[in-house]
């Protein structure tokens, strides 16, 4: 995804194009990694005066919704960045700088069947640690 996916993902699902919302997305361009509210907060506070976690929080919430972004978890905050939609994959995801990198093997195809009628229908697989560069 990137931004001019993501900004035909908004006007085909019939949402209305704000700067706030392009503002926000474009930092997910610019970035090599996760980002949280309190990231795209700090990183908007100058242009946009008073913008309130409610409004960050509701437009990522929309983004993962639409499958614009996805998100994931990191030190018990919430982190999102442009949803990977080229192929099946997972990732790693360096705890210092947010930096993620592809891995193409996944474990549930070493996962036994259910034996309880327990039906998949998705799944992910995240491993975290430090990048080269924060190591």
């Amino acid at each position: 995804m990137n931004l001019e996916q993501a900004l035909d993902t908004l006007k085909e699902k019939g949402y209305k194009h704000t700067d706030k919302r392009t503002d926000i997305l474009r930092l997910f361009e610019k970035g090599k990694g996760y980002l949280s509210a309190k990231d795209i907060q700090l990183q908007l506070k100058d242009q946009y005066k008073g913008l309130s976690f409610d409004t960050i929080y509701r437009n990522l919430s929309l983004f993962v919704d639409l499958g614009i972004l996805e998100a994931t978890e990191l030190d018990g905050e919430k982190m999102y960045q442009f949803n990977c939609t080229s192929h099946h994959h997972h990732h790693l995801i360096c705890l210092q700088c947010g930096k993620t990198e592809s891995i193409e093997a996944c474990p549930m195809t070493e996962m036994p069947q259910s034996q309880t009628g327990f039906l998949v229908t998705g799944h992910k697989f995240e491993i975290y640690g430090y990048c080269e560069h924060c190591r």
